[in-house]
C-alpha cells in the first residue's frame, strides 16, 4: 500500500517471528500457498472484474483502487496467493488429514465485493474458499464466523444468494463500511457492537445470537475470518477486546466445530493492525487450536 499504511508487510513478518517463539511452532505443518485457480475466483468474481484488476496493476508506483486500497508492482501475485491459500487450506482440512488450517496471508479479503475492491481487499478470500468447499467437495452447508471489527460486507455480498453458506459477522456499529444492514436473508447474521465494548458482551452475544443460527444450519465445515482489530491497542476502531477475548472466541468456534463438523476449521487472517498486539492475538488463536496450555488458559478467563 502507501507508506505508513496500516495494511503493511510487517503484519506478517511480526506474526511469523512471534509464532517461531511459541512452544507449538515446531509441531505445525507449514504449507506454502499456491496461486488460486482462476475457475474458483470466477465462482465469486466476474471475469471482467478480475481482468480489470490485472490491467490496473502498474509497472511503477501506485494505482489507487479506492481511497485506501492500492495496487503496486507485484500486488496481483499476493492477491492470487492469498486466495489460493484458502483453497489449499480447504484441501488440507477436507481432502487431507488436517483438522484445522490457518492462513497467514495478506491482503485480507472480507470487504471485497464481487465487482468492487475496497477496504484493503481485492478478492473475497473466505467466500472463494467457502464456494470451493461447497462445489468442489460437495458439502451441503458451511458456516463463516467473522469476528473482525469491521462488517464482512464483501462476504455478505458474495454469498447473500447462497443459503448453503451461513455468514455470522460481528463489527463495531455504526462504523465502516456502514452497509449490508437491512433486508438480509436469514443465513446472514449480523452482530453489531458498540464502541468501547469489552469481551464480556461478545461472550453473551455469540451464545444468544450465533449459536442458535449454527444449530439450525448444522455446518459441515466452519471457516473463520479472523480479524484482530477490535483489540483495545488497535487504533483502527474503538472496541476494547483483550488478547484473552480472541482466545475465548476461538475456543468457542472450536467447540462449535467439534459439535457439528468433527472439528474441521479453516481460518484466514483479515484485520489486525496494531503490531504490538496482532502477533500475540494470532498466537493465542492458533494456540487454542493446537491445545497450547497458555492459550487454553486465556480462553477460560472471564467465562
Amino acid at each position: 500500500m502507501t507508506d505508513h499504511h496500516p495494511e503493511c508487510p510487517e503484519r506478517l513478518t511480526k506474526i511469523m517471528a512471534h509464532l517461531e517463539k511459541q512452544p507449538f511452532y515446531d509441531d505445525l505443518k507449514k504449507v506454502q500457498a499456491t496461486k488460486a485457480d482462476r475457475k474458483w475466483v470466477e465462482a465469486i468474481h466476474p471475469a471482467g472484474y478480475i481482468d480489470q484488476l490485472e490491467g490496473l496493476e502498474p509497472e511503477h508506483g501506485l494505482i489507487m483502487v479506492d481511497h485506501d486500497t492500492a495496487l503496486r508492482p507485484g500486488s496481483m501475485d499476493s492477491i492470487w496467493y492469498a486466495a489460493g491459500a484458502g483453497l489449499n487450506a480447504v484441501d488440507e482440512v477436507i481432502g487431507g488429514d488436517s483438522r484445522v488450517a490457518f492462513c497467514a496471508t495478506r491482503p485480507p479479503g472480507h470487504h471485497a465485493e464481487p465487482r468492487k475492491a475496497m477496504g484493503f481487499c481485492f478478492f473475497s478470500n473466505i467466500a472463494i474458499a467457502a464456494k470451493y468447499a461447497l462445489d468442489h467437495y460437495g458439502l451441503e452447508r458451511v458456516a463463516i464466523i467473522d469476528f473482525d471489527v469491521h462488517q464482512a460486507n464483501g462476504t455478505i455480498e458474495c454469498l447473500k444468494d447462497d443459503p448453503r453458506a451461513l455468514v455470522c459477522t460481528s463489527f463495531q456499529h455504526p462504523y465502516y463500511p456502514n452497509s449490508h444492514w437491512y433486508g438480509l436473508p436469514e443465513h446472514i447474521v449480523n452482530l453489531p457492537i458498540d464502541e468501547h465494548t469489552n469481551g464480556s458482551f461478545i461472550r453473551k452475544a455469540v451464545h444468544d445470537i450465533w449459536e442458535p443460527a449454527l444449530e439450525i444450519h448444522q455446518p459441515q465445515l466452519i471457516l473463520i475470518s479472523a480479524g484482530f482489530d477490535a483489540h483495545r491497542l488497535d487504533a483502527m476502531a474503538q472496541v476494547d477486546w483483550e488478547t484473552r477475548d480472541y482466545a475465548w472466541i476461538t475456543r468457542w468456534v472450536q467447540n462449535m466445530a467439534y459439535k457439528y463438523c468433527q472439528g474441521k476449521m479453516v481460518s484466514m487472517l483479515e484485520g489486525g493492525y496494531a503490531l504490538c498486539s496482532l502477533p500475540q492475538c494470532v498466537a493465542a488463536h492458533i494456540g487454542v487450536f493446537v491445545g497450547d496450555e497458555k492459550a487454553m488458559m486465556l480462553s477460560r478467563v472471564q467465562q
